[in-house]
């Protein structure tokens, strides 16, 4: 990436401590290595295990979620790979809740607006230009700056036909990419489901800092690792029953003796319980210095910023991880909406800001994308109470330093809506379809049931 891009300007607040760019990191500091094996003869049967995969699953607190996933699975597969270790990142970022785009990127020379919103409406005087036409809500002031550096493109517009007002309904319509219904897992998973070639794939190649997985990234047979902190991925087997404890002991060693021969549904559970306490670990070990280097006290961007300094430093410690799944909530501004969207607006901005410097200084900056988007936007007509209320067409954005910054698509009409509603211009299967065969690198049409026209968004690499 050129030097344009630079040390983002964020303002005159100082930048969070990185480690030194890729190449020059020490290899000093390794991951803990794995205990010590046990005899194989610990081992439980088959028929024992599978006995006791209740019991493992009860232990969920304190086994990763996508052990406990993969042993009742267990009799459906009979191998796992990971991933190949791709060069491009994705980090997909949800805004929960609903955010209003026309308070986002404001139509500042569009009288339809003004009338609509006489108590929301924002001025020009409290926006920060992006064009002629445009302005950016001004308390997005690190948005702004990214804007300048020609890396954050925003979309019009961005919807599907027949759009539904409910939460849970919309967001199921998103994470699945199918309007009609017809698609029951996620979009992201069926990625994955793809990529892994008819394999299961290890859970860390897509990766949510969440309580549970988000339905965008559960395939047929990928499930992604979630956990909303590091430290949640723990495993303590002297604080379990001693027969159960023993089994989780003895499926995370190697079996020395094993001959080779076709791997069983046992060898298969030991395999990957063994690599699912080594990617905890390794987890863990990339990011137990954040306290030390500031991330622990560091509060800039709220909850978003600490999850993009996870994800960062997991980016830096060589992780295989393809996808990463993160959200900012509280958009649905029924009331009171000035104050808490440009709070929220700005703690993404100086989020994002971070995340950037960071993956810049520690040489990922151009491995990096981030696509985010709302279930949907909100009606254009502000409510009594100083808000809006669930719309339909909404502004989504991509940022990174392969995007080719500005606005992009067609801006809604505001004086012929839908029953109220921006009217959208770009389907989102559209967004999904740029990045999958822009970025991720595969045919979107398998992945989306049809193709969809792509945006000129994502600059060709060279």
């Amino acid at each position: 990436m050129n030097d344009e891009c630079g040390m983002m300007k964020g303002g005159d607040h100082p930048q969070d401590p990185v480690d030194a760019p890729a190449q020059n990191r020490q290899a000093t500091a390794q991951p803990p290595a794995p205990a010590q094996p046990i005899h194989h003869s610990q081992f439980p049967s088959r028929r024992e295990f599978l006995r006791q995969g209740a019991s493992l699953v009860a232990l969920a607190g304190t086994v990763p979620a996508f052990l406990a996933q993969t042993v009742q699975a267990a009799g459906r597969h009979s191998g796992a790979r990971a991933l190949r270790d791709g060069e491009k990142i994705l980090v997909v970022l949800q805004l929960a809740g609903g955010n209003d785009g026309l308070n986002t990127v404001v139509p500042v020379t569009n009288d339809a607006y003004y009338r609509a919103r006489p108590q929301l409406a924002l001025p020009g005087r409290q926006t920060l230009k992006l064009d002629g036409d445009f302005a950016l809500n001004g308390a997005a002031v690190d948005l702004k700056a990214l804007y300048d550096t020609e890396h954050l493109a925003f979309v019009h517009a961005v919807g599907y036909p027949n759009p539904n007002r409910s939460h849970f309904k919309s967001m199921d319509i998103w994470h699945t990419a199918s309007p009609e219904g017809r698609m029951h897992d996620g979009w992201l998973g069926r990625y994955f489901d793809n990529a892994c070639g008819g394999e299961d794939c290890d859970s860390t190649a897509g990766i949510a800092l969440a309580e549970e997985s988000p339905l965008a990234m559960r395939g047929e047979r990928f499930l992604p690792l979630a956990f909303e902190r590091p430290e949640s991925l723990t495993w303590h087997a002297a604080a379990r029953p001693a027969p159960t404890g023993r089994a989780v002991t003895a499926l995370n060693q190697p079996r020395p003796l094993d001959p080779p021969q076709p791997e069983t549904n046992l060898e298969y559970l030991r395999r990957v319980a063994l690599e699912a306490r080594l990617s905890a670990e390794k987890i863990q070990w990339a990011t137990r210095d954040d306290g030390a280097r500031g991330g622990g006290r560091n509060t800039r961007g709220g909850a978003l910023g600490r999850d993009l300094r996870t994800v960062a430093r997991l980016i830096a410690a060589g992780m295989q991880t393809r996808v990463y799944y993160v959200s900012l909530g509280g958009f649905d501004t029924h009331a009171n909406q000035l104050n808490r969207q440009s709070g929220l607006l700005r703690d993404l901005g100086t989020a994002l800001m971070d995340f950037f410097n960071t993956l810049k200084a520690q040489g990922d900056l151009e491995r990096v994308l981030v696509l985010s988007f709302s279930e949907f936007g909100r009606r254009v007509a502000e409510n009594g109470s100083r808000g809006t209320d669930h719309g339909s067409g909404s502004v989504a954005f991509l940022a990174g330093a392969a995007v080719k910054g500005g606005l992009h698509g067609t801006p809604g009409d505001l004086d012929n809506l839908d029953r109220g509603d921006v009217r959208y211009t770009t389907d989102f299967r559209s967004l999904y379809a740029t990045v999958l065969d822009g970025w991720l690198g595969v045919r979107s049409a398998q992945i989306l049931g049809g193709e969809f026209p792509k945006l000129d968004v994502i600059a060709r690499r060279r």
